[in-house]
């Protein structure tokens, strides 16, 4: 399942999560966003329990500062975290194979 985030959400599941976080950086007008949508969604499902996925939109109040802060200059951007800290990022659309690599290679 995936939880919509604000930048000081994401921060305290970052901080506090035992298994990696998988945040999907994206905005509602961009089409590639919207297209890795339920393949992020699919994937959340299937990883239950092994991973948190998130999604934060970039031009939510405050975001702004969470993406200058992880370094997102283009969407879609999925970063994985562990222990706290940016550990890997996927940039641009991908189809479920080749997102599902980037997940297992973080876990």
């Amino acid at each position: 399942m995936i939880q919509h985030v604000n930048a000081e959400q994401l921060e305290k599941i970052i901080a506090k999560s035992a298994t990696p976080v998988f945040c999907d950086f994206w905005a509602t007008w961009c089409g590639p966003c919207r297209m890795l949508g339920p393949v992020f969604e699919e994937l959340s499902n299937k990883y239950e329990g092994k991973a948190v996925f998130v999604k934060l939109d970039v031009d939510g109040d405050g975001c702004e500062e969470a993406a200058r802060k992880y370094g997102i200059s283009s969407i879609p951007n999925v970063i994985a975290f562990k222990n706290g800290a940016p550990v890997d990022n996927h940039l641009g659309f991908a189809p479920e194979a080749v997102l599902t690599e980037f997940i297992e290679k973080n876990l």
